[in-house]
């Protein structure tokens, strides 16, 4: 049921709405005669942010490279839209062949924020869907099901989901799709399915896990149905260099928030920093060949017309041939002036060389995360890098005619001090007077440092995994310590938000199951765009803690003991807890930990691979 007739006298009455019509360059239309499984592909937020994400654009290219499958997107419509859509009884629907999502096999969701849920629950409700797994009844579509960073904790969304892909799912998604052909087929039900699903590795079939808990309302076990297995263990793509990516963007009509071409140089991250969750979760490290980047890079601009290249990573600085990868991209960038970023730079490996080949590519400003204000907490969170090393970076930006440097922190993070806080405004202003003592520096123009401070999240599988997180009060006090440190530094703007979406961040994100009713009542007071200002009720949220029974408290403000058993200690994401337990030790001690190029800290990855994470070479 094509459900045209129905959108377009409805789009003139929206904002924006070319981003509920399709039909954009290098959609994918396929032949329904021809398809054996289709996979809407959901993006938990609105068409600007979700067509900006780099894991859609792979996994769409992925399952449509297989000619029997078909991959359509689907996103959340604002609230306008929404609206409409309620009021004339239109159904969600993808936007490669304007169908209702409930008559799909997968309905499957990118989940990389944690205030992205209760928009999964309205999205299952504007399909048509009952929101609840144990609603779904005995028919094996549509199956629910997602993947992404957040789903190495899932249990918080455990009771919607039918399953979860953990870890990369360039090859998991089209296993498990095959088997899904090959069982529906057979006449299987939703229940044979998931059971026989749940023998895949990286697979997480919640409803197959049971959970008791403790009086004080710990996890006292997770506990498996006979036959699955009693961890599951995240998926890997071992040969990097040869997974498939896309030659093609969907290319919006209208402009989104990333509206460039993205390609992937590395995956991973050497250095461990101790709040950092990505860091962990994507370990081992891994980076493409400067060849096959260039490669790739050159065919999606061709194919899509973008003027603007950026390059994807957690650590793009860190990739071990960084330069020959930027004096092979810019043989073709200078040429047809395509505009080439590079996020994610290190401060302690940025060279004169690399600043020579930015300058033929970018003019706008750099940007660096220090982190933290003082060398102490830089030692707490293991950031490996010293003021002399962030001066030498600047430096170097100023000589080549820099004249602004924005400078990413964190409050609230453990042991900090108020006198750490004043170091974030004491760190700017050193850049800024060193700036001024520069001989080589731009004559005649002002300095601007910008410093943003977020509020510091505690994650799974990252060393600070028990600590507690500020309350509201002590994050105000801290946020009042800075302005105060910051006023009448007229060379420096520091910017920080409101805490309340970082402390259900911190909830959410360290939850357990019961944590689902929390999420449900939210959603039916009205909760939706939790992760924008303008929509998030957080008394709304308060009100629904309340009537489960629970407390923010528990979640976001408890130190958690090494013992403890975590709602996610039955997912291996490779990284040993006893490798966190040392780690959270080095940093009350404000130990560093060598980077993993440098000497390799034993986390637990090798165990599993088998394989060192660098070649001899490169260590």
């Amino acid at each position: 049921m094509n459900l045209f007739e129905q959108i377009e006298p409805l789009l003139l009455q929206v904002q924006k709405p070319a981003r509920y019509i399709g039909g954009e360059m290098g959609s994918i239309i396929k032949d329904k005669a021809q398809i054996k499984a289709r996979f809407a592909f959901c993006f938990p937020d609105r068409y600007d942010v979700g067509m900006s994400n780099l894991g859609m654009k792979v996994l769409y290219t992925c399952i449509n490279n297989r000619p029997e499958y078909w991959c359509e997107r689907v996103f959340a419509p604002d609230t306008d839209f929404e609206a409409l859509m309620r009021e004339h009884h239109v159904p969600l629907y993808a936007l490669e062949s304007l169908e209702p999502v409930r008559d799909f096999d997968f309905i499957g969701f990118t989940l990389g924020y944690e205030l992205c849920y209760t928009n999964i629950l309205n999205l299952l409700d504007l399909a048509g869907v009952p929101v609840m797994q144990r609603d779904r009844g005995e028919s094996i579509a549509p199956i629910v099901c997602a993947g992404g960073s957040c789903v190495c904790n899932p249990e918080p969304i455990a009771d919607f989901f039918d399953l979860f892909f953990l870890g990369e799912g360039e090859e998991l998604d089209l296993e498990v799709m095959d088997l899904y052909v090959k069982m529906r087929d057979a006449g299987a039900t939703r229940s044979e399915f998931l059971r026989a699903a749940a023998q895949i590795e990286g697979v997480y079939v919640p409803s197959l896990y049971h959970v008791t808990y403790h009086e004080d309302g710990t996890v006292r076990a997770v506990t498996p149905e006979e036959g699955v297995p009693a961890t599951v263990r995240k998926r890997i793509i071992s040969d990097f260099d040869a997974v498939e990516v896309p030659k093609d963007f969907v290319v919006p009509f209208s402009e989104i928030v990333h509206d460039r071409a993205v390609t992937e140089v590395l995956r991973g991250c050497i250095r461990g920093c101790r709040f950092c969750q990505a860091g962990f979760l994507y370990r081992p490290f891994r980076e493409k060949s400067p060849e096959i980047i260039c490669e790739q890079a050159k065919t999606l601009i061709e194919n899509t017309g973008y003027d603007e290249l950026s390059l994807c990573s957690l650590s793009t600085s860190d990739h071990s041939r960084i330069e020959e990868m930027m004096d092979g991209l810019l043989t073709f960038t200078e040429n047809e002036h395509i505009n080439l970023s590079l996020p994610s730079l290190r401060v302690d490996n940025f060279s004169t060389g690399l600043m020579n080949r930015l300058r033929r590519v970018r003019s706008s400003g750099l940007t660096f995360a220090p982190e933290a204000g003082t060398q102490r907490m830089r030692d707490v969170i293991n950031k490996n890098v010293t003021e002399e090393e962030l001066m030498r970076t600047c430096k170097i930006a100023f000589s080549a005619g820099q004249t602004s440097v924005k400078l990413y922190f964190m409050m609230g993070l453990p042991t900090e001090t108020d006198d750490d806080i004043r170091g974030i405004i004491e760190l700017a202003q050193r850049v800024v007077d060193m700036y001024y003592e520069s001989e080589r520096r731009p004559k005649g123009k002002p300095v601007q440092i910008s410093c943003s401070i977020a509020t510091f999240v505690p994650k799974p599988f990252t060393p600070f995994e028990f600590h507690p997180q500020d309350t509201r009060e002590m994050i105000a006090h801290k946020q009042k310590v800075l302005e105060e440190a910051v006023a009448g530094h007229k060379r420096i703007r520091a910017s920080w938000h409101f805490p309340d979406t970082s402390i259900l961040e911190a909830v959410l994100a360290r939850g357990d199951r019961r944590l689902g009713a929390v999420i449900y009542g939210a959603w039916k007071r009205g909760c939706v765009f939790d992760a924008w200002s303008e929509h998030f009720r957080y008394d709304l949220w308060l009100e629904a803690f309340e009537e489960a029974g629970l407390t923010v408290g528990f979640y976001a403000n408890r130190e958690r003991p090494y013992d403890e058993v975590f709602p996610w200690d039955h997912l291996d994401y490779y990284v040993d807890k006893a490798f966190l337990i040392k780690e959270n030790e080095k940093a009350k001690q404000a130990a560093v930990t060598p980077h993993c190029r440098a000497k390799c800290a034993n986390c637990g990855v090798v165990k599993i691979t088998g394989r060192p994470c660098f070649p001899k070479s490169d260590t």
